[in-house]
């Protein structure tokens, strides 16, 4: 397989997807919901089709969503208060991650990676000279501070966040951003802070981002995603915070990159979220978590924790295989049978296997519903 730069071209993730469909398994694998957008979104965006002039918006976004996303964080319940001039439509999180780190890094400055995490990160610090450095969660996948520091050097730039995470499901807490400044607050060190499933925190947890921490605000960029809080990933609008300072450098790249938006989409996406309740989607996402983990308890696959939030569920397998390593495992639970997941070795550079298995439960609850029922009478 060709590489850029060491990195595969074309990643496991979607080969496991592919197992899945040639074995016509239950795909448990990717986090692509596979149900419905609300109605209400769809007519938006047929509205936008008709009263739209279809130019480019501007760097920031078009003005009726850069408002619509200002009242949307304020009426949080844990409320975020962001002005316009801090707010950046982009075309997708990866965009936003990418763009973000072109900003701060000069060639050879070091960016610190929580793993487990997200494929896209080292590849986005290596194609802007960066350097990545790996910090592994401990076993019970929370940071231990006093060992972060310890990948802390003079040639560090930034420190990557996910929370809600992807895989592990863990959401940081004020009191860990608070734990996070302790380390950099007298260092030039920028946090970039994925957060795409921020309205996706269970059992009564509200989601706290840096930027509502009064000093890491400045030095962070936040990234969001309307695809994952709409289930509309295909749409491709995503939307970033950062200090009005940030976003100037942010824009001078930019605007070579993509410039703009999708116009239509903004617009609908605008009228959306004054409507839009986000307790619904956070609901019906818990009782799919609910449903997964209830159902998993009939077969030999152990939660040793319940997601927090997002779209996945980590899962030890040990008790089915001892031998077997997390990639062969889960080729094997996806081809003989019928369920699909991934290996979490994947969603780390150091280590070529696990205990853990990850599942997304960001699925119709039929899917849901008869993959384990398969695994119950099967595994």
């Amino acid at each position: 397989m060709d590489k850029i730069y060491e990195f595969n071209h074309y990643t496991f993730f979607t080969e496991m997807s592919e197992l899945a469909s040639r074995h016509n398994s239950f795909d448990l694998s990717l986090g692509l919901p596979d149900f419905e957008i609300d109605p209400t979104l769809r007519y938006y965006l047929k509205e936008s089709a008709d009263i739209i002039t279809h130019s480019y918006e501007s760097l920031a976004g078009n003005p009726l969503l850069l408002d619509s996303i200002v009242t949307f964080n304020a009426n949080r319940k844990n409320s975020l208060y962001v002005k316009k001039e801090e707010i950046n439509v982009v075309p997708c999180s990866t965009f936003a991650l990418y763009t973000s780190l072109k900003s701060i890094l000069n060639q050879g400055d070091e960016v610190i990676i929580i793993q487990p995490s997200y494929y896209t990160y080292a590849p986005s610090i290596v194609l802007n000279g960066g350097i990545p450095v790996y910090y592994d969660l401990d076993e019970d996948f929370t940071i231990n501070w006093e060992k972060l520091k310890s990948y802390i050097s003079s040639k560090t730039k930034a420190i990557i966040i996910n929370s809600p995470q992807n895989p592990t499901g863990k959401i940081l807490t004020k009191e860990n951003w608070d734990d996070l400044y302790e380390l950099i607050k007298n260092r030039e060190i920028y946090i970039i802070s994925e957060e795409i499933y921020d309205i996706y925190c269970y059992d009564g947890i509200e989601h706290y981002s840096p930027f509502h921490h009064p000093q890491l605000k400045e030095r962070t960029f936040s990234i969001f995603s309307f695809g994952k809080m709409f289930h509309a990933t295909g749409w491709k609008v995503s939307y970033l915070l950062a200090s009005e300072e940030l976003l100037k450098k942010f824009r001078c790249y930019q605007q070579y990159i993509s410039f703009s938006t999708n116009s239509p989409a903004q617009y609908a996406i605008a009228k959306y979220l004054n409507v839009f309740n986000p307790d619904e989607n956070r609901k019906m996402m818990q009782d799919k978590r609910d449903i997964f983990n209830d159902l998993i308890q009939n077969t030999p696959l152990i939660i040793e924790q319940k997601s927090a939030g997002g779209f996945f569920q980590t899962v030890n397998f040990r008790n089915v295989s001892k031998t077997m390593t997390d990639v062969e495992f889960s080729k094997w639970l996806t081809v003989e049978k019928k369920v699909s997941c991934l290996p979490l070795s994947a969603f780390y550079n150091s280590k070529q296997n696990s205990d853990y298995i990850r599942f997304s439960f960001a699925k119709k609850d039929e899917l849901i519903i008869n993959a384990l029922e398969y695994l119950k009478e099967n595994l």
